[in-house]
């Protein structure tokens, strides 16, 4: 029975592999073939690492005979499977390489090559690093992957001709000299530390790409992050000089490494600086960064005039969504709001004369106009209930300073939770959270003295 069946086999697989031409060890990614899987094998990986692992060494011929050997479809997955296994040693993966440049059917992607080309320098072969860039320029296989590669990698080996050759390099392979690629590398370098090699190269490549305000940024930041205030201050200077206007990035990475060097007066004196000077562009994020500096300088509560300037700064652009924000990282600071902080936030979401909301039934007038007819303060409350009839009536300053202090009993706690409630359903987060913590923490005056009395 045994010999039966490998009769009967035996002429099948014959007739397959001489009349359809099937190839198990190679296949074209580029075709969709039903037989193949979608999955690379285990075993096969095993099995092809085993051989790359321990016949490196050996001669090309006797290492193409034993892969030929394994049974396995080569696609581009199962190709970069292999880099994966041999992440640090060049040796196997290149060999691997060379052996699917003899199948035909199998072609290399930009993928495929920078996966190669990174094991490659991370070996620290160089020279062979060199010699497939160059072939990868050759076969215009280059992106701007193999950019950061290529420049991370010569820069790391302090190669710093070839750092500027590469850009050559490609330019002669019909790869223009890019803005972009050369921002995206110098942000590269600079997250690697190497900013020193990325100054080298914009300086050598600006005859032929101009550099522009992202690239000094890049730098200005890059020099910061390792603590070289002089050069990042030089590169600043040229930034400036050459008419480039430092973003709020660049501001906020100075100030923070002007904190860390205990150089607090100069951080101030920058920050002063983008208050006068750009006061439009200074956000939330900038203030954060000054009040966290002061608290780490010892100063547990930071003195409630900062906050208020804060948020009267953002009241003025009319950021009442970043004077909320400030409101409420000044409570997770420990920091009591005071009724000056209430009023001025009310005023700034609200307006001094009170103002239409966007809701019917939540708005100015259902709650501060029909707040004063409850607390029995008619007369106070004719001139707004006239103006809701007639839009265009002039009305007097709303006093939210007494209106908070006629709700300031039992009856406004209850008030100002159901007030909450209501602004939350209608979307208004930032009101809502004034009002209901104006109803937990200064609601009633027993309230206020028994928080002093205790210690």
């Amino acid at each position: 029975m045994i010999i039966k069946r490998a009769t009967i086999i035996k002429p099948l697989i014959n007739l397959l592999s001489h009349h359809h031409h099937l190839r198990p060890l190679t296949t074209n990614p580029t075709t969709t073939h039903p037989q193949l899987p979608t999955v690379v094998n285990p075993t096969h990986l095993l099995r092809v690492c085993t051989v790359l692992y321990q016949q490196q060494h050996s001669a090309d011929s006797k290492l193409h005979t034993h892969l030929k050997s394994c049974e396995f479809y080569l696609t581009h997955e199962f190709f970069l499977q292999v880099c994966n296994k041999f992440p640090f040693s060049w040796r196997p993966v290149y060999k691997f390489f060379q052996y699917t440049e003899t199948q035909r059917q199998f072609t290399h992607t930009s993928t495929s090559f920078n996966r190669m080309v990174d094991i490659i320098g991370k070996s620290k072969n160089i020279d062979l690093f060199w010699e497939v860039l160059q072939e990868m320029a050759r076969r215009r296989m280059t992106n701007d992957n193999t950019f950061r590669i290529a420049l991370r990698t010569l820069a790391s080996a302090r190669e710093m001709k070839k750092c500027v050759e590469f850009f050559h390099l490609m330019n002669a392979h019909e790869v223009e000299y890019s803005l972009e690629t050369l921002n995206k590398v110098v942000e590269t370098l600079c997250r690697c530390k190497l900013v020193e090699e990325a100054k080298f190269v914009v300086l050598k490549l600006k005859p032929f790409i101009e550099p522009n305000g992202v690239t000094y940024k890049n730098l200005v930041k890059g020099f910061c992050d390792v603590g070289d205030l002089v050069e990042a201050s030089k590169v600043w200077n040229l930034m400036v000089d050459e008419s480039f206007e430092p973003d709020i990035d660049a501001f906020e990475k100075m100030m923070d490494t002007l904190f860390k060097t205990n150089r607090h007066d100069e951080a101030m004196k920058l920050f002063q600086t983008m208050r006068s000077k750009r006061i439009g562009d200074v956000g939330l994020s900038t203030y954060r960064l000054v009040i966290s500096w002061m608290c780490k300088r010892g100063m547990e509560k930071p003195d409630i005039g900062v906050y208020h300037g804060l948020i009267s700064g953002f009241l003025r652009l009319r950021k009442a969504g970043e004077a909320t924000q400030v409101f409420r990282e000044m409570i997770k600071r420990g920091c009591e709001p005071t009724m000056h902080t209430y009023i001025m936030l009310l005023q700034g979401h609200l307006g001094k004369r009170g103002r239409k909301g966007k809701d019917p039934l939540v708005n100015f007038d259902t709650i501060f106009v029909g707040g004063l007819v409850k607390a029995g303060k008619s007369l106070e409350a004719t001139k707004y209930v006239e103006r809701v009839v007639n839009r265009g009536l002039e009305v007097p300053r709303f006093d939210y300073n007494k209106f908070l202090h006629y709700y300031s009993n039992e009856e406004g706690v209850v008030m100002f939770e159901e007030v909450g409630k209501k602004l939350r359903e209608v979307g208004l987060f930032d009101l809502a959270d004034i009002f209901v913590r104006y109803g937990e923490r200064m609601a009633t005056r027993e309230r206020r003295r028994n928080r002093a009395i205790e210690p």
